[in-house]
């Protein structure tokens, strides 16, 4: 017997769907959304038998590797059923026809334990029944839905390469069951998890001298003064009080006395296990130590004569484990970014898409979702701060490529070493909006970032983007304690405001000025942030002005892209000016694209804005072969025009980089604005005439009282 059933669309590009959209402040009636529609692909399964013999169940200590699991099971799926060899023969020629034209999958989808069920009401208690009759171990609601729950069931492998029919059939014959989705598996990889020797590189707390990043006396061959000014803001009483900070990870030692003080349990949770302890699986290689090295770093406790010193060492930390398992699904990552958003600040993210330099993937619909719903309802509807890890690819990646960095909620961090050079494994581009620091690229033993470790031990050997963005999230709970009204776009504004260039320099991106004159580096975003700046500007920050969405125009005829030389496209747009969703100041811009070519690896894209920025959104992925699927409505961000006005022509340059000549077709640009209509900075406090604030503050009265004049001289002439 021959089933087919229908693969759900393939994230060739990532979208938010119907419900997941980012909402402003915009009073009732105005609209101000935008999504971005998933390309469909669909792949025709084979399945020879309607009941596969059960793989072993993938727990907390599973019975063999992922790896291993998945090699078996593709042979199971392989193998072909007893009986006539006519009827063999037919099958065969049947299955080899439709491969030739649907095209054979690149691998076989991996299906887990886990299923998405939206009941038509009835709530909780309703829940817990229906799940109860159909088998299922545990229920738990999914507060980004109105009526969507999370059912797991332990009698189901955990890892398969055929879909549950039966238990999904039987679910969606239930009257109270509106729908039913079994959840696929895929991959996310911890960031910066290596050893400090495959790199080339006053407190009471007996590490703390050697926490350069803190204070950079020019300890372990680095820079003085190179640190993220932390001390300024002690001194003026910020330590991150009052403020909660999630580590999405593989789960934190809430038992080491160096975090048990600070340690939040009522915010904490397992999703890798489905309880409210999200203690690290044990590994003889110490494995899931990353999450706990990330803890430390926020909010290690200070004089207790054990560890180091976190960079917001008041605040509460809480684990969320949600990294440890074969494979990850949508409904994990939407349940981890989304939990307790009302108790729970800041969210910091070392993780993602696999950084092979050849991978683009992102946030799959449920996360968006709840990512949406985060920046939109969170802390009272300021918003939740997601902060991400820019990522570890290298020279060979670019983080554009990576949904989750990219996104326009996330704070993309990127990294510097203790002389302010790049690390090698730092990822460049236009999405990342400033850096802190992970290691030294010498075999200085004390060049690698300090903080606590697995069993009450505490290291000297944590590093990668993956050491940057919890120091990030660190900085941002001092910021929060010196305001707690901060919205997360003004976290953002703050982040470009503050951020210095104090001495971070790179070989191949040089320093430039954008057309507000905010200085920015395509690989360190608008510098490394200052913590004793930004609690400073805090303390007096007003809320931006509410943001808008604006369809600057769109290219929709394919464009032949040349073998050798540049394409180059322009679109003129008055960014929306006299109508309701008009973007006068720009914060992020999407060019979003469906292009394909013979080699993805090889494509290079620059986007230039009307005041003559220059925005590399996609650099040479050398390990990039790609030929197939290219990028399909793929949103490229940037924050390089960060302040300027979008209005004129925009320029679009694609061309191939590579000793081969190639082929490729553009078949979609679209311009997406994002920002304001009134200034944001122009009834900001200034108490630093030198700072970018009273810079861009200038810039902005000028520019009004331009507009102004322009204006009185057209109603002077329109009455004459």
């Amino acid at each position: 017997m021959i089933g087919s059933v229908a693969r759900p669309p393939l994230p060739l590009g990532w979208c938010c769907p119907s419900a997941a959209v980012e909402h402003t402040s915009a009073p009732p009636g105005r609209s101000s959304l935008r999504c971005f529609p998933l390309a469909s692909a669909t792949l025709v399964w084979f399945n020879f038998f309607p009941h596969p013999p059960p793989l072993p169940s993938f727990g907390r200590f599973p019975s063999r590797p992922p790896a291993r699991r998945a090699a078996s099971a593709g042979a199971q799926r392989g193998a072909m059923p007893p009986g006539p060899p006519l009827l063999r023969a037919l099958l065969l020629l049947l299955l080899l026809l439709l491969l030739h034209f649907l095209g054979a999958p690149a691998r076989g989808a991996v299906y887990t334990n886990h299923f998405l069920v939206e009941l038509h009401g009835g709530g909780p208690a309703e829940a817990e029944r229906v799940a109860a009759e159909h088998g299922f171990v545990g229920v738990r609601k999914l507060p980004f839905l109105e009526s969507g729950y999370f059912f797991y069931y332990n009698g189901l492998p955990k890892a398969r390469r055929r879909r549950s029919l039966q238990h999904k059939l039987r679910l969606e014959k239930d009257s109270r069951v509106r729908k039913a989705v079994q959840q696929e598996g895929f991959i996310r990889r911890k960031r910066g998890y290596r050893d400090i020797n495959d790199i080339d590189i006053n407190m009471n707390d007996p590490l703390f001298t050697k926490q350069w990043y803190l204070i950079n006396t020019g300890q372990a061959d680095g820079t003085p003064g190179l640190d993220l000014n932390v001390a300024e803001a002690w001194e003026l009483g910020y330590t991150g009080k009052g403020v909660t900070i999630g580590i999405m990870d593989d789960g934190i030692d809430y038992l080491h006395p160096d975090l048990a003080s600070n340690y939040n349990a009522k915010a904490s949770y397992d999703f890798s296990s489905n309880d409210p302890y999200p203690y690290p699986r044990y590994t003889d290689d110490w494995f899931n130590s990353h999450g706990t090295r990330c803890a430390g770093e926020v909010s290690a406790a200070a004089n207790n004569n054990i560890c180091g010193v976190g960079v917001a060492y008041n605040s509460k930390v809480a684990g969320i484990r949600m990294l440890d398992q074969p494979f990850m699904t949508d409904i994990i990552e939407a349940s981890s970014i989304s939990h307790m958003p009302q108790v729970i600040d800041i969210y910091s993210a070392s993780w993602g898409p696999t950084d092979n330099g050849k991978t683009v993937d992102g946030p799959r619909e449920l996360t968006l979702q709840a990512m949406a719903d985060g920046v939109n309802k969170g802390r009272g509807g300021k918003g939740s701060i997601y902060v991400w890890a820019s990522g570890d690819g290298g020279s060979y990646d670019d983080c554009n490529c990576d949904g989750y960095a990219s996104s326009m909620w996330t704070i993309s961090i990127n990294s510097a070493i203790n002389d302010g050079r790049t690390a090698l494994y730092d990822e460049s581009c236009s999405s990342t909006l400033a850096s802190t620091f992970s290691n030294g690229r010498k075999r200085n033993p004390e060049a690698g970032v300090a903080t606590t470790d697995l069993y009450g031990n505490c290291t000297l050997r944590h590093s990668g983007t993956s050491a940057a963005a919890p120091e990030a999230a660190g900085v941002f709970a001092l910021a929060l304690e010196a305001n707690l009204h901060l919205t997360w776009r003004d976290m953002q504004h703050l982040t470009v405001l503050t951020s210095k260039r104090n001495q971070l320099h790179d070989e191949v991106h040089r320093w430039r000025r954008n057309g507000v004159g905010l200085e920015f580096n395509h690989l360190f975003g608008y510098g490394v942030l200052d913590a004793g700046a930004m609690v400073k500007m805090a303390k007096d920050w007003k809320t931006v002005p509410e943001r808008f969405h604006c369809v600057g125009g769109s290219i929709q005829e394919p464009e032949k892209i040349p073998p050798s030389g540049k394409l180059f496209l322009t679109l003129t747009t008055n960014a929306c000016e006299g109508k309701e969703n008009f973007v006068r100041y720009l914060e992020h811009v999407q060019a979003v694209i469906t292009v394909n070519s013979t080699r993805r690896g090889d494509l290079n894209i620059n986007m230039t804005s009307p005041m003559g920025t220059k925005s590399i959104l996609l650099s040479r992925r050398p390990r990039d072969d790609d030929s197939k699927v290219g990028f399909d409505k793929w949103p490229f961000m940037t924050t390089h025009t960060w302040g300027e006005d979008p209005r004129g022509t925009w320029a679009l340059e694609m061309g191939f980089v590579g000793s081969q000549p190639q082929q490729g077709v553009l078949k979609e640009w679209t311009l997406m604005l994002h920002g304001t209509q009134s200034a944001p900075y122009i009834d900001q406090i200034v108490k630093d005439y030198q700072s970018k604030l009273a810079m861009s503050k200038k810039e902005e009265l000028e520019e009004e009282l331009d507009e102004a004049v322009e204006r009185s001289l057209k109603s002077i002439l329109s009455k004459n």
